[in-house]
């Protein structure tokens, strides 16, 4: 990891000493540097996570997007290009892992904004079942539709990832996942800003009226999903991963404001949102920014929400039981079930279906 400013490496203290870890502070673009780790470790499996991921920031700066997402990609696939193709085994039980995001794929209109009963069947995002949004999905062959530079920047690095396979065989999984949450997050992302701000009784920003649908993802469960991909995947396969987990905004931010008052001993409805009040998006500075992670110490905020908001976390443990390893053996089966992906915008809807193939 570079340690930009969203690094912390507090945060993997409950790690550092397991003999099985080691960090490293690299630029991904240092390609001299990582060739030389790659040889050293003797590394045979790479997953890259590594990423600029803040759709505004690369409105502000696409070139340092471009930079890390694209450029990084090339780095770390022609190092690990060069050192197994150095070995004699070859490509032999090696595999490069791309992690990317839904946001790719662009969107699709949202025919049922007033919310539908999904097409799929599950009550554990809440004590509530969960409405959808629109009838289509997004299928892994999907063509790339880009809006930010961030996601065009993610699209670039996965045709990187896919030409890699196709040109000199390297064995590459690329998977796309929808918007992850949970303890430690970054606070320029939604629920761990709305979390702060509320504690410091500051604004809280949205866009518009915060009708914006998004799928939202526990992290420990993309974790999870990621161990059995890297694993039993197919290579040169592309698995998309999501949560059942549709919220719109304005009612994330419902049930944000509720969690953090009760956490603090409030009165429910000392915080409030009104959308006529907060259409324009607040911004902050990177030292404001900084500050707001060393006050979320134990991350008991975070937490909570994460168990309100969760859908998969319960249940993707089962799934991975009961369908991954079946069907991983069975080979071509659409799991309609498993794991699914949706991303709606007030104009735009963008859902998946993980397929596996074989």
């Amino acid at each position: 990891d570079k340690l930009t400013y969203a690094g912390n490496l507090t945060n993997l203290k409950d790690i550092e000493c397991k003999p099985n870890y080691k960090f490293v502070k690299m630029d991904i673009c240092d390609f001299d540097a990582f060739y030389k780790l790659m040889q050293e470790e003797q590394v045979d499996g790479i997953i890259h996570l590594a990423a600029e991921s803040h759709v505004d920031r690369s409105i502000k700066d696409p070139f340092t997007f471009a930079r890390t997402n694209v450029m990084g990609t090339l780095s770390l696939l022609q190092a690990a290009k060069l050192y197994w193709e150095s070995l004699p085994e070859k490509y032999e039980g090696k595999r490069f892992y791309h992690i990317s995001t839904d946001e790719v794929y662009g969107a699709l209109s949202m025919n049922h904004p007033e919310g539908i009963t999904p097409p799929f069947t599950t009550t554990a995002s809440s004590s509530e079942h969960h409405l959808a949004y629109g009838d289509d999905f997004f299928y892994e062959t999907t063509k790339y539709t880009p809006h930010s530079p961030y996601s065009a920047s993610k699209a670039g690095s996965d045709h990187f990832v896919r030409a890699f396979h196709d040109t000199y065989g390297m064995p590459t999984i690329v998977t796309n996942c929808s918007n992850n949450y949970g303890p430690y997050q970054f606070p320029e992302k939604l629920i761990p800003l709305f979390i702060n701000n509320i504690r410091h009784k500051k604004p809280l920003p949205v866009y518009g009226k915060g009708e914006n649908v998004r799928d939202w993802l526990f992290v420990e469960d993309h974790a999870r999903a990621i161990d059995v991909i890297f694993h039993n995947g197919k290579i040169a396969e592309t698995y998309n991963i999501g949560g059942f987990n549709e919220w719109k905004n304005i009612d994330i931010i419902k049930v944000v404001i509720k969690t953090v008052d009760r956490l603090l001993g409030r009165e429910e409805g000392v915080t409030f949102f009104s959308p006529k009040t907060a259409i324009k998006k607040l911004t902050h500075s990177e030292s404001e920014i900084i500050k707001s992670v060393n006050e979320l110490e134990s991350g008991i905020f975070a937490y909570e929400i994460c168990l309100r908001l969760n859908i998969s976390r319960p249940t993707l443990y089962q799934w991975k039981r009961k369908y991954f390893k079946p069907v991983l053996k069975m080979g071509s089966l659409q799991l309609w079930g498993s794991l699914q992906i949706v991303n709606r915008t007030a104009s735009s809807k963008l859902r998946f279906l993980v397929v596996f193939k074989e």
